[in-house]
């Protein structure tokens, strides 16, 4: 049995934790769980966004599942998510999306978004101006060559054939353009993988255009936010697509949507993003068999299209979703 960090977060996050639960478990996952609580429901209950004894269980047990946290716009704490990746040097975002059948606009979108994770804008470091404020983007050679090199690896232990470098290097000439110029270098240890680069701009329109020329993503953080979205909307939304914090001895499997407090408690929230994250979670710990087989039910289940949710444009509850991937196991 493989111990692991349960995080269920807030708004719709406990309701689709405990439909994941009872699938991994209905699948031989073989798991022990070890819940704490994060973000909203914690800050209720003691004042503190991420209690001392939740990073203390990360830390222990170095393998955790998220559900989704609530951060508010504009105002208030920072991104709980931003502090976890800090705080334990989660340096990857490893955001797969890959076209359904009946269910994506896009057919035949395979590409995985290999973002970096803990600088650039997201530093969170604003300062005062007059009239106005400005906000520091960092961009560094450590930071910046791991996660190129990460990138590679990635493209070549997963048999993936093209490595495109995401930037705005045209106008941003240091900052961009030392993430561009490293890019290339590091190319260069990778001779059977084909490269090229492309403006952050460009690169969206092209993933609108043509997504299916494109495989393997890097990107500074900012940019890796924003195309990783835009992907998960080609495949058919963020109900869909996994995400995972990967550090050099810790990682953190989440859905990438939002907590959305307006459907909580009422039965009607999606799963499916957060089972492909613990999917990805398996792959992590040496599980790939258990994984496998419920990417495999996943799939069955929205071939069969009886029992989706709202936003996958069926009816049905939560409960009549997990129970159909069980039943596909």
């Amino acid at each position: 049995m493989t111990d692991i960090v349960l995080l269920p977060g807030d708004g719709i996050g406990p309701e689709i934790v405990e439909a994941v639960c009872k699938i991994l478990d209905a699948a031989g996952a073989d798991l022990c769980y070890h819940k704490y609580d994060i973000g909203q429901t914690s800050y209720d209950a003691c004042g503190e966004l991420i209690p001392k004894e939740t990073l203390d269980a990360i830390k222990k047990y170095r393998v955790a599942l998220k559900g989704p946290v609530t951060t508010p716009i504009g105002k208030g704490f920072r991104s709980v998510n931003v502090h976890l990746r800090l705080a334990f040097d989660l340096y990857v975002n490893l955001r797969p999306a890959y076209s359904f059948e009946n269910i994506s606009k896009y057919k035949n979108v395979d590409i995985v978004t290999v973002r970096e994770n803990t600088e650039d804008l997201y530093i969170g470091e604003e300062r005062e101006i007059e009239n106005g404020y400005e906000a520091i983007k960092r961009i560094t050679i450590p930071a910046t060559d791991r996660i190129i090199r990460y990138a590679f690896e990635y493209a070549k232990k997963n048999n993936r054939k093209k490595v495109t470098c995401v930037h705005k290097a045209n106008i941003l000439k240091k900052s961009d353009g030392l993430f561009l110029e490293r890019f290339k270098e590091i190319a260069k240890e990778y001779p059977h993988i084909v490269t090229d680069d492309k403006i952050i701009d460009n690169m969206c329109m092209q993933l609108v255009m043509y997504p299916q020329n494109y495989d393997v993503l890097v990107a500074p953080n900012l940019y890796g936010d924003i195309i990783s979205d835009l992907i998960a909307g080609l495949v058919g939304g963020l109900g869909l697509v996994p995400g995972a914090n990967i550090g050099s001895d810790v990682a953190i499997f989440e859905a990438v949507h939002g907590s959305a407090p307006d459907i909580a408690g009422k039965g009607i929230a999606n799963p499916i993003a957060l089972l492909q994250a613990s999917c990805m979670m398996l792959d992590y710990i040496g599980k790939e068999d258990v994984s496998k087989k419920i990417n495999n039910a996943i799939l069955k289940t929205l071939m069969d299209g009886k029992k989706l949710t709202q936003d996958l444009g069926g009816n049905a509850t939560t409960v009549e979703l997990t129970e159909a991937i069980i039943s596909n196991l």
